[in-house]
């Protein structure tokens, strides 16, 4: 279940928005890890702490870190208290876990937003890009940027991925791109809180202000080879909610000619089960023109049964390299960068673009 290591900190690396790099001397060496100062404080030098080292030991991606589970002679102190408990939140993350997070929700009585929250039902037609991996995030936000600079971005983070928004550098890249990030359901460390899909959309709009919004999972994700054994394919519940709630879904669909896993080159058949069994409502699913011939025919060919329900949008890739290209933060998806599978970019940038021309 857990692996567990002792260690001393031997050096503090890099720090980013929520989080720290540290090199951990261990029984087994020195270890690569990871520390949240907002759960745990922040590490020192010379202090000893408690690893979580399960998915480093196993050789995982995204998660391939020792977690810092605590700082055991150096723990950090109570929040102040300024009224009652409940003045400071009440909504709890990653619930019933020994690392349990409790937040400040957007909606709940001590928020300075309730009122607004209490009172907003729809989406006021708001485009809503959905994507099934965090990775397509500032592609999509690229594309939205290259025609409309000025547009106001909101990204609400699915709890499929990395739970803590902190683990994210390019979040924290996009930081002055963003409107702000909200988390949903068990996912935290957003700069606001919400326990739904639904919830978070709609602070999105009406509290953030936002032109546009993206829903994705965080870094990382949940995955077993199988059509429905992946965690991005709640995808197709966000496009549900959005399409309730009066919004206008845009689907960034997975498209790749540099996969080498089959099941995935072409459409990944990750979206077709996304958007072809589970979003019930339609969604506009945007596809880039000027792709390579025999891989624009094997999507025109996969996406064929999806047209009954959605709505095939062809988008003019002119600029949209060069934007691309230009991105704050690198471009990376399971270890390939633009370069090596620039379909699935280009289709990424192409969805925002569509979702900024509907704005």
């Amino acid at each position: 279940m857990v692996r567990w290591r002792s260690g001393t900190v031997e050096a503090v690396g890099r720090e980013w928005h929520g989080a720290i790099e540290l090199a951990v001397r261990t029984d087994d060496g020195v270890l690569r890890a990871l520390a949240y100062p907002g759960l745990v404080g922040s590490p020192k030098i010379e202090d000893r702490v408690l690893l979580n080292v399960g998915a480093l030991v196993m050789g995982l991606g995204t998660g391939g870190y020792a977690l810092v589970v605590a700082i055991p002679d150096r723990l950090p102190e109570d929040p102040p208290q300024d009224g009652t408990n409940r003045d400071r939140g009440h909504l709890v993350k990653a619930r019933y876990t020994p690392l349990q997070a409790i937040r400040l929700g957007v909606d709940e009585e001590a928020s300075p937003h309730r009122a607004i929250m209490a009172a907003a039902e729809s989406l006021d037609g708001m485009p809503v890009v959905t994507a099934d991996l965090h990775s397509a995030l500032p592609a999509i936000v690229a594309g939205i940027k290259a025609d409309k600079p000025q547009t106001i971005i909101a990204y609400v983070m699915t709890d499929g991925g990395a739970l803590p928004a902190w683990f994210s550098r390019t979040l924290d890249g996009l930081r002055d791109h963003l409107a702000g990030t909200i988390t949903t359901g068990q996912a935290f460390g957003g700069d606001l809180e919400a326990s739904t899909v639904h919830t978070g959309l709609l602070a999105a709009r009406h509290v953030l202000g936002a032109d546009v919004a993206v829903v994705a999972q965080g870094p990382g994700n949940l995955g077993t080879g199988t059509p429905w054994g992946f965690s991005g394919v709640a995808l197709g519940e966000a496009v549900n909610a959005i399409a309730t709630l009066g919004g206008r879904p845009v689907g960034s669909l997975r498209v790749s000619d540099g996969d080498g896993r089959p099941r995935h080159r072409g459409v990944s058949h990750h979206s077709l089960t996304a958007y072809g069994k589970v979003a019930l409502l339609p969604a506009d699913l945007p596809v880039p023109d000027g792709l390579e011939p025999r891989l624009a025919a094997e999507i025109d060919a996969a996406l064929a049964p999806l047209a009954a329900r959605h709505r095939l949008v062809r988008v003019e890739t002119d600029g949209l390299d060069a934007a691309l290209r230009a991105s704050p933060v690198p471009l990376s998806t399971m270890g390939r960068g633009l370069d090596q599978d620039h379909a699935y970019f280009l289709t990424a940038a192409a969805a925002g673009r569509h979702a900024a021309s509907l704005i």
